[in-house]
């Protein structure tokens, strides 16, 4: 299956990033040495490819979404991520409603994210020329994405060095942000229904009623399904 720049706008992000980090290839020259946060996302798709592979996996969603979560949780900044995603939510949420909304997103991201390893193949993905400064503690790490037909896609990174781990806190795909695209799609939700439990349990109900993660409808609250 083939996709256009304009297939991706309509796709789930949250399952475009699993296609991103769980490639099956990685376009590097041999004379390129990548940087601390491109290692990141080179080690995470190797990771991902050599072992998702497997039959395994492949027959047991349950043992290959425990096994994503596993890879994924150390270069995401879920923390960060649920804070830029509710906004002005955030700063009035209790701490319960932070840890729920936190744990059911990651749920719902890595539920994406193995769904889509499991329906798109055959990427490449080239790492862009980039510079980092020792001081620096953010950077974008831009890439193009590459399947035989299609032109490029562009795909950039947004990543954030916490004690001196690379962690990824947003992705933009041809200049489109994952974090804006459920941040709209969740406040929107929550100033509709005027309850933050209300949208948690939404995600809930969405993480637990199917066995796969639909990728056409990831970013959308379970009342948009």
């Amino acid at each position: 299956m083939k996709f256009t720049k304009s297939s991706f706008g309509l796709a789930s992000w949250a399952g475009m990033l699993a296609v991103l980090l769980s490639l099956v290839s990685v376009a590097v020259r041999a004379e390129e040495v990548l940087l601390p946060p491109q290692q990141v996302i080179q080690h995470t798709s190797e990771t991902l490819q050599k072992s998702l592979q497997k039959p395994e996996y492949k027959k047991d969603f349950g043992k290959a979404s425990h096994f994503v979560e596993e890879v994924i949780d150390p270069h995401v900044d879920f923390e960060r991520v649920s804070m830029l995603i509710l906004g002005k939510y955030w700063k009035t949420a209790s701490p319960e409603q932070k840890q729920k909304f936190k744990k059911e997103f990651r749920t719902l991201l890595v539920r994406t994210y193995t769904t889509a390893f499991t329906e798109y193949a055959n990427w490449t993905i080239r790492y862009l020329p980039m510079k980092l400064a020792a001081t620096d503690n953010k950077t974008v790490v831009r890439t193009e994405i590459l399947q035989a037909g299609t032109q490029p896609v562009a795909v950039n990174y947004r990543m954030i060095n916490d004690k001196g781990d690379w962690k990824v806190i947003d992705v933009l795909i041809e200049g489109i942000s994952l974090i804006q695209n459920y941040r709209t799609s969740f406040t929107n939700e929550v100033a509709r229904t005027g309850s933050l439990d209300q949208l948690i349990g939404e995600l809930q109900q969405r993480n637990s009623s199917s066995h796969k993660e639909p990728l056409s409808n990831a970013s959308r609250p379970a009342t948009a399904s």
